[in-house]
Formats: structure tokens, C-alpha cells, sequence
């Protein structure tokens, strides 16, 4: 199954808080995505500057993979941003994801000009932190009560892959 990245749009409403309300239970312990046309035309708002970028990953029959955010994006010396993403049910645990977030990846270190990259995951996310580390990202460090998701502070592993640690994946672009 091939797999592309778009930049997330108005037109994909119904079907991404679809994709939230039928992915609940795999994605409420790790992130909070848009539930609701409003919460969604927030979502849009903020990512549709040149600070943070959201993308959808689709499948070849057109059904949505998961969202993967740029956030936060600074420029001048620092040129990073954080990742974020996830995974939409029925098509996580495919690979379909590491394949996204690749291009994503590829993205943000060529048109976006971006040297780094962070990712934060909470240390119960065993398929999470599989995932980082199978595309590059080596661990930096550990922050308590680093974000809060769904109303509770979380702690986090910090990730992070640098342009010059990264590996071209030739299979997903």
C-alpha cells in the first residue's frame, strides 16, 4: 500500500474528526487531537502560518493514515521544530505511519530548510518510541510533566534527529 502526505485542508473536516471519533481509545492516552468542527477550524487557524505545518497521511484507497504536525518552528541559528503525530484506526500498526512520517521528514529538512527536529513521547508509548528511533531519532533526555495532554501533565522522552544524522529513505519519496 503506498502512502502520501497533504497539507491538511478545510475540505478534509468529515473525514479527519471521523477518523478522530472512530481512533478514540488508540489516541487519547498520547495526544488531543481536533474532536469537533470548532476545535478543527482552530486547527486549521494555527497551522496555517509559516510557524507549524499539519499533515495528513492517506493511503492509495484514499483512507486517512494519521496527522503529523511541524510545530513550533523557529528560525535564524536554531532552524528546528517539533513533531508531533498520530495514527488513525484502522491503519496503525502497518507501517503505513513510518513510511509519513518519513516524507515528513524529508520535507522538513529540504523545502522547510529545517536542522532539527524534536519529538517528545511519553515513555508508555512503546510503539512511539519504536517508531522514532527506527527513523533516526536518538534520545536526548527526559522532561517531567512536560506537556499536558488531556488535561494532565505528562512526562516525556525527548528525541531528536539533526539534517546530519539523517537517513534518506529512498523507499518513501
Amino acid at each position: 500500500m503506498s502512502v502520501s502526505i497533504c497539507p491538511v485542508e478545510a475540505s478534509h473536516e468529515v473525514a479527519f474528526l471521523d477518523a478522530v471519533r472512530r481512533s478514540k481509545s488508540l489516541i487519547e492516552s498520547w495526544a488531543a487531537p481536533p474532536d469537533s468542527p470548532e476545535a478543527f477550524a482552530r486547527h486549521l487557524e494555527k497551522y496555517g502560518t509559516d510557524r507549524c505545518y499539519s499533515f495528513l497521511a492517506k493511503a492509495d484507497d484514499d483512507s486517512l493514515i494519521g496527522c503529523i504536525n511541524l510545530n513550533e518552528i523557529v528560525r535564524g541559528a536554531f532552524q528546528s521544530a517539533y513533531l508531533g503525530y498520530y495514527a488513525f484506526v484502522p491503519n496503525q500498526g502497518k507501517g503505513l505511519m513510518r513510511a509519513a512520517l518519513s516524507s515528513v521528514i524529508y520535507l522538513a529538512f529540504t523545502a522547510l530548510d529545517l536542522h532539527r527536529l524534536e519529538a517528545n513521547v511519553q515513555p508508555a508509548n512503546s510503539r512511539s518510541l519504536r517508531l522514532v528511533t527506527s527513523l533516526g531519532f536518538r534520545l536526548e533526555g527526559f522532561s517531567v510533566r512536560y506537556l499536558n495532554v488531556g488535561g494532565e501533565w505528562k512526562d516525556h522522552a525527548r528525541y531528536a534527529i539533526t539534517r546530519e544524522e539523517w537517513r534518506v529513505d529512498s523507499n518513501s519519496h
